[in-house]
This record gives C-alpha cells, structure tokens and sequence, in this order.
C-alpha cells in the first residue's frame, strides 16, 4: 500500500479557484460568437455544461447513478481500456498486452510516466485494487457479474498485471473500459477522488454543480479548456432556459423535442444528434405474479402503442426497439414486430393466461422527466385491457434502494443508457430477476467464444428469444441529441454509457 496521499503539489493553485467566478465568467459569454476553427479557441476559457443527471455520490461502485460516469469517465477516472465516443475499445493506460493461447490469461503492461492526482505513481497495485473494488461483495457495480469469471490478479512488478480468469472471456477488455483506475491508497471515493484523468475535481456542491479543473501533471495531452462544471437542474426547462441565457456552454442530452424549436433556427446554437444506447422500458419484477408468465408480459407489450407513446414524447425524433439491444451492438436486429401493438390479441392473450378481467399492479415511477409522463400514458394503454395500474412516484435515491437492492416491486420504469448491457438479462439476481436457462447459457457461452463472429451470433440468439419471452417492456430508444453554442465545439456526440468526454472542446475567441 502506499502512503497516505499528499498535497496536490501544483494542482493546489488550481483548486483554490472559486466555483462561482466560473459560471459568472461563462454567463456572461455572448452567445453570437461563431464557431471557431483550432487556432481560435480560447484555451483559458471554462466551459459549463447543463445536466439533468446528479450523481448520487462519487463512487461508480457504490450505486451513484448516471451521472457520475457522465462525469467522471475519462475525464477524473481512466482505465486500462476507454470505450471511445465511436464504440471502439482502445488501450488507455496500458502499452501493451497479452493473451494466452488457452484465454485464460491476459497480462497487461502500464504506461511509464502516469500520476495520479495526488502525486502517486500509477502501479500494478493500484490496477489490481481497482479491479477488486468492482467485483467485491458490497460492490454495485453493474459491470461486476461480467468481471466475476475473474479467478485471480496479480502485480509480479509495478508495471505489470497478470489477470487469470475462470473461464475464457473474450470481451474482458471491453468489460475492463468500466473499471475507474483509483490510487490504492484513497480508502473512500464516495465525495473525494484520486484518479489519472486530465481534470481534477475542485468542488462539488450537492443540489448544485460539480467543478473540475485541468490536472497539470496529466501525462496525455492537456485539455483544450481551462475547466468544466456540471450544473445541475432537476427538470429540463430550466436547463433549456439556462441554455439560452448563457448559463450554460451546453446540454449534453436534451430531453424534450418542444424545446428543440428554441435552438434549430438560431445561427446562436449548434444542434446535432448522435447514436443513441440510453433506453427507456418498464422493467417487470419476472419473480413473480403475473410477470413470472411469458404471456402475461407478451400481453401487456401488445396493449401499449409505443410509437403513439415515442410521438407523444419525442416528436419525430427516438428510436422504436423491440428488445433491450439499440442498432449500436453488434448484435443488433430489427425486433419491433415480436409482440408489436395488438390489443385485442392482449385480451386474448390475458384471457388465456387466466386474467380475463384483468389484474392490477403498482407501478413504482422515478419522479423526474419523463418517467411520469410515460407512466400515466401506460396506465391510460393497460386500462383498455382490462389491467389497472397505480402509479407511485419515487425519488432516484429511492428506487437505488427499493428496486436495484431489495427488489421490492411489481413493476418499475427506468432509462438504461450501457453500451452491450444485454448481459444483464444473463443474470437471474439482477433487479428485474429474468431467469431463462437458455439466455443464461447464450450470453455466458458467447464470452467463451474463438471469434467475435461467434460470439455475435450467440449474443443475437439471446436478444430474440429475450423479445419472445417480453422480459421487459422496451418502449423506445432515447435521441442523444446536444445543443451548444455556436462558439462551443469538440464535444462528444454519441455519449456511450452516458460519458461526456470533455478534455477536447474549445470554446472560440
């Protein structure tokens, strides 16, 4: 173990800046400033970005939500692998490694030169400490069944790591771009951090904004900006309000189409869209009464018009699915038409299951935008057969607590933004408790596979029989569509794993 980290040396300076100069300084931005090409940027300029997404803490082990990888992820934290803005995995912070002929054993070699923000040197220790958080017992991690074919970790000398697995894995570096690299001698990351990304973090006030300022002893290249704060709204007008005042530089997912007429025809803004993983679904509890029954979910999929639904909340933009896989995996295939909108075969089908009159559930709803809009519209669908929904509004907070650890619900609605996150539906102790032996088998055995072609075609197995079964009820993929002003470039568009990988973007003279 190494000591206790010391002062951030030349990093100090940094720190002691003031959150609230920033957003005075980035207010008071004009907003008809063109977009500017490289050489016009201004490097000392900080940039704000509008969330909706709070972490809860800051810890991605320890159940902080989508907001801290949107944060965090490349930006404080890095890992051996980056899963890059365009879906590619890529070496971070190894050079190089290896992989034995049985796949049994990778052994990864470290850069030479990395720091973390506290001034310790990156070392195998700390790689193997980082890796141990995610797969721990008391670890949330969503990515720690995919890691738990791990047998063993060893660090025979501090630049090299020997991980031994169980069992083959061939997508182990990909799984490898969601363990955060933290110094071994930080023992709680849950409001501090000590990672080897280009910013560090200078302040965080709950409720408020999360402010992070270049790292000057970063060892890639140096952020193109002179700092980032997160500013955090709880509902999507005031972030857009915001954004048109100048509050903010950008907004990274903008989460309702009305707004989007503020921002198209004004030269002011930029709006682009990107590729999309962020869905939303009404998740069952499959463990028990009625949702233990195939049918039963089959049913309630057919009664509900999900592109009345996509129209009523995103316009023309979205994404009808008909599975938990978006176009961006691999193995990706058009599903919609499986269990499409049929209520009078959802009668049928209900009849048949034994609830000819119906039945009714409670539907536990996150409180923000816009869980409550889709419940009420799935509440007004399910009532046409016959099946009576009661709504209950819970806080973020909340739902970690009552649905993703204790399990205690009928039904539940939540957007999933991962990247190739069908291996959820793998595992039978994940929230929702979807338990087919041949899913389980499909989805273990494609990470045993000799090629990438091999194992696409087990995955694409899986993700239809999941959509034969209506494990959940998937309503639409999400639009990532951001906004900026004109004068702001060099943000990521797609967002995988609601990243927001922020080191490149310039904001013009």
């Amino acid at each position: 173990m190494k000591p206790t980290p010391h002062a951030r040396h030349a990093a100090s300076r940094l720190f002691s800046r003031s959150i609230v100069p920033a957003l005075t300084a980035v207010s008071a931005l004009s907003l008809t400033a063109t977009a500017g090409v490289a050489q016009d940027y201004d490097p000392t300029a900080a940039i704000t970005i509008g969330s909706l997404y709070e972490p809860q803490n800051l810890d991605n082990t320890g159940g902080a939500g989508q907001g801290i990888n949107e944060a965090f992820n490349g930006n404080v934290y890095e890992g051996l692998f980056v899963l890059t803005d365009d879906g590619d995995v890529a070496p971070k912070l190894v050079s190089d490694y290896t992989v034995s002929d049985d796949g049994l054993t990778y052994t990864f070699t470290l850069k030479d030169g990395i720091t973390f923000h506290s001034g310790d040197p990156l070392t195998a220790a700390d790689v193997k400490h980082s890796i141990e958080r995610v797969t721990a017992e008391n670890s949330a991690s969503s990515r720690k069944s995919s890691l738990a074919i791990i047998d063993s970790i060893d660090a025979p000398d501090d630049a090299t790591v020997v991980v031994t697995l169980k069992k083959p894995s061939i997508s182990l570096p990909y799984n490898l771009s969601y363990v955060w690299i933290v110094n071994d001698a930080a023992t709680d990351i849950t409001a501090s951090e000590d990672g080897t990304g280009p910013y560090t973090l200078q302040e965080w006030r709950r409720g408020s904004a999360l402010a992070m300022v270049p790292f000057e002893g970063y060892w890639g290249d140096a952020p193109t900006n002179d700092g980032v704060m997160f500013q955090y709204f709880t509902d999507a007008t005031a972030q857009n309000n915001a954004l048109l005042t100048g509050a903010v530089d950008i907004i990274t997912s903008v989460q309702s189409p009305d707004a989007l007429s503020l921002f198209t025809d004004n030269p002011d803004f930029t709006v682009s869209e990107g590729a999309s993983t962020t869905k939303e679904l009404m998740a069952y509890n499959d463990r028990i009464e009625p949702f233990n029954n195939p049918t039963v979910r089959a049913a309630l999929a057919r009664a509900v018009d999900n592109e009345k639904l996509l129209g009523a909340i995103w316009g023309d933009y979205g994404t009808l699915i008909g599975s938990f896989v978006p176009p961006t995996d691999p193995w990706y295939v058009d599903l919609t038409g499986v269990n499409a909108y049929d209520p009078d075969s959802a009668k049928a089908m209900l009849a048949e299951a034994g609830y000819p009159d119906g039945f009714s559930f409670t539907l536990d709803t996150p409180d923000y935008d816009p869980h409550p809009i889709v419940a009420q519209f799935l509440q007004n669908e399910l009532a046409k057969v016959g099946v009576d929904v009661s709504i209950n509004i819970i806080t973020a907070n909340e739902w970690y607590t009552k649905i993703y650890k204790a399990h205690d619900f009928d039904a539940t609605l939540q957007e999933h933004v991962n990247h190739r996150d069908i291996v959820f539906y793998g595992n039978p102790d994940f929230y929702w408790g979807y338990d087919n032996p041949e899913v389980t088998q499909l989805i273990s055995g494609s990470e045993s596979a000799a090629t990438i072609d091999e194992q696409t075609a087990m995955l694409t197995e899986a993700n239809k029989i999941i959509a034969e079964d209506a494990a959940s009820m998937w309503l639409y993929l999400y639009p990532q569509i951001v906004v900026s002003t004109s004068n702001v470039t060099g943000y990521p568009l797609n967002g995988l794993n609601s990243q927001f990988f922020a080191a490149d973007i310039k904001k013009a003279d």
